[in-house]
């Protein structure tokens, strides 16, 4: 293992043991399950899809699952060749949703919804395709400044989501309760302590043994009740079931949120990349972005045809690799299996869903904190200039601005609070501008070369 990869027990291309493997792809999945369940669950309970919601969410974590396996494996130039986790951006929930609600006002029941969403859905996956045929001229907006800024922006975000289900849930009536914080605290407590250790088994279970640990105090103090696993016993996917229907006007903003997430995805394949000990900054990163992006198209084809709602590439999974010290990309095949398993059999998912939101809250609060340590490495890998400063200010403020004070955008037509809601959307758009029209720093860009090439 070359001196880059000290600190990684298993590198990118190196083949991981079995057990070691499943731990660690199950860590991803505990990381980033509440991420891919909670879309369906949020835009059917909104667009009265009750009956249907089952079906949804399990549609949701077989599509997850073919897309993380995609993206791991990297055949035929797609796919990144990582640990690229695939889920639903929370950016496709008011899009998703106003289309929903433009179907119903036009007199279309569920089916009529689901038929419009998933059809305009499976056109707007072929946005992510196209983009990727050209990513090498767009690597002068991919700067590492932009990145990493868009980076920093989702793990601030994700660290919101974390605390919320620290407290116990937005919807909890024991919510920031002093239970709900002490297992939050001691699922982190156990975790950290056990990221920590020198003995690499500790570490690479540190994730699934915190939670165990938290869900054993949830039951011993009266928290935690198991409720059951369903009747279900296995759930055959079909291609369309609801039909096939297509709309402009829906599918406008859906398109343009797509192009949106082009931006986040770039963010954490480039994050990936530099926790995985690979460089940033020649052609076989732009060929893994290439790679990715096309993987999230043919994902998001996917996930329509299934009727799961679009895919793109997580986040939460950069700040588990870092925490665990696995890279190695074929852990993705073994998350994708996981993930396909919980899908075609809802047991599995049941299972996992009914772990306490506090001990869920408390493990990821590590991992999106990685995320934001990812984004500032990236943002300071070199000495930023004045220049630099400003942009990365701008972004910061105008993002984080925008997504705690969403009065900002009140008075602008919908479809502008929709695309920039988010943080890392809003910032990202700030910083893409701020770099195309301000003037460079020659003298500063002469040096950053000259230090580049010392390093080499």
């Amino acid at each position: 293992m070359s001196e880059d990869n000290n600190d990684l027990l298993y590198g990118l291309e190196q083949r991981i043991p079995p057990i070691p493997a499943f731990f660690s792809a199950l860590q991803h999945v505990l990381a980033g399950l509440v991420g891919i369940i909670t879309p369906p669950l949020i835009i059917g309970a909104t667009l009265g899809l009750g009956e249907w919601l089952p079906y949804l969410i399990s549609m949701s974590l077989l599509a997850s699952g073919i897309g993380t396996f995609l993206q791991s494996n990297r055949v035929w130039g797609i796919g990144a060749g990582m640990i690229c986790m695939q889920g639903t951006s929370f950016a496709f929930l008011g899009v998703a949703i106003a289309g929903g609600m433009w179907v119903k006002a036009q007199g279309g029941g569920p089916q009529d919804v689901m038929a419009m969403l998933f059809g305009v859905n499976f056109v707007a996956a072929l946005v992510p395709v196209l983009v990727s045929r050209f990513i090498e001229p767009l690597k002068k907006i991919f700067t590492p400044i932009i990145t990493g800024s868009v980076i920093a922006l989702i793990g601030i975000s994700l660290i919101k989501v974390s605390v919320i289900n620290w407290c116990g849930g937005e919807q909890a009536k024991d919510f920031a309760s002093m239970s709900n914080i002490a297992l939050g605290a001691g699922t982190l407590g156990v975790i950290v302590l056990l990221s920590c250790a020198k003995n690499r088994w500790l570490r690479l279970s540190s994730v699934v043994v915190g939670i165990a640990v938290g869900c054993l105090a949830a039951a011993l103090s009266g928290q935690f009740h198991f409720s059951g696993l369903g009747d279900s016993g296995f759930r055959m996917p079909a291609l369309f079931p609801f039909g096939f229907q297509f709309n402009s006007a829906i599918f406008l903003p859906i398109a343009l949120v797509s192009l949106v997430c082009i931006l986040e995805a770039v963010g954490d394949l480039t994050a990936n990349c530099l926790i995985s000990k690979q460089s940033i900054d020649d052609v076989a990163f732009r060929a893994r972005l290439k790679g990715g992006i096309l993987a999230d198209g043919i994902s998001c084809l996917v996930a329509a045809m299934l009727c799961a709602f679009p895919n793109t590439t997580f986040a939460q999974n950069n700040g588990v690799i870092q925490m665990t010290g696995v890279a190695s990309r074929y852990v993705g095949r073994y998350i994708g299996v996981i993930l396909i398993l919980l899908g075609l059999f809802p047991q599995f998912g049941e299972l996992l869903r009914q772990i306490p939101t506090p001990v869920l809250g408390g493990a990821t609060m590590v991992m999106f904190g990685c995320v934001v340590a990812a984004g500032i490495r990236i943002i300071t890998q070199a000495p930023l200039t004045r220049r630099d400063m400003l942009i990365v200010g701008l972004a910061f403020g105008f993002g984080l601005g925008v997504e705690a004070v969403p009065a900002f955008l009140a008075h602008f037509p919908p479809m502008v609070g929709h695309l920039f809601g988010s943080a890392a959307t809003s910032g990202g758009l700030v910083a893409i501008v701020l770099n195309l029209i301000m003037p460079q720093d020659h003298a500063a860009v002469t040096r950053r070369r000259d230090d580049r090439a010392e390093t080499l």
